[in-house]
């Protein structure tokens, strides 16, 4: 019989505005590196959008723990354009990269749902690495909770920090000014966020194309 694979509910919620979110953003042969792939199912959704609408999208998946490598390859392995997973934690120095013929670099880098369940200094070595992985003119994506600076904070975000927090005390969202200083000394630009469903948002920063 075999293995369910790993179920997220909150990826099924969200996988379809964070899709329209990269399509307005990815040009047609996009290589996409995505960072913390976690079940797969983002991937799964962008790339049978991809196939669908023939944009010929190109997405690496990567996990942090080589426990997670199998549910990806599983889930992903018909798909067109999925490339086979890998390790990845971000702050390792070397990043991989597209492949033959695209020595620029990703033209996306793409992080879901990680820099609230993971150390400070996640956040800062997500920048940098994605910054020397980028070919320039390309996008870091980050969607999650964050706390923006006068706006108020939605109840369930107040709690859910509070919950974070109570189980790692290096845990916990964050607010988007650290975020955007931790990028602008990597040396990508903020350039949007987007309102996201539940409270979450869509981040993007530019590598500079010149």
């Amino acid at each position: 019989m075999n293995t369910p694979l790993p179920h997220s509910p909150a990826a099924d919620r969200n996988k379809g505005p964070i899709l329209d979110g990269l399509q307005r953003l990815l040009p047609v042969g996009a290589q996409v590196l995505e960072i913390a792939s976690g079940t797969g199912q983002h991937a799964e959704h962008c790339l049978a959008a991809s196939r669908r609408g023939g944009w010929g999208w190109v997405w690496q998946p990567s996990e942090a723990t080589a426990a997670g490598l199998p549910p990806l390859q599983a889930r992903l392995a018909d798909l067109p354009g999925a490339r086979t997973p890998v390790l990845l934690d971000v702050r390792q120095p070397d990043w991989p990269r597209p492949g033959a013929g695209h020595a620029a670099g990703w033209n996306a880098v793409f992080a879901a749902n990680l820099l609230h369940i993971s150390p400070w200094a996640c956040t800062g070595a997500l920048m940098r690495g994605a910054a020397q992985a980028l070919r320039p003119g390309g996008c870091l994506v980050v969607y999650g909770p964050f706390l923006v600076e006068g706006q108020a904070t939605a109840p369930s975000n107040q709690a859910f920090d509070i919950d974070l927090r109570a189980r790692d005390a290096a845990w916990g969202l964050r607010h988007l000014s650290d975020v955007q200083a931790e990028a602008q000394t990597a040396g990508l630009l903020f350039e949007a966020m987007h309102d996201m469903p539940a409270h979450n948002r869509l981040l993007v920063f530019r590598r500079p194309a010149g």
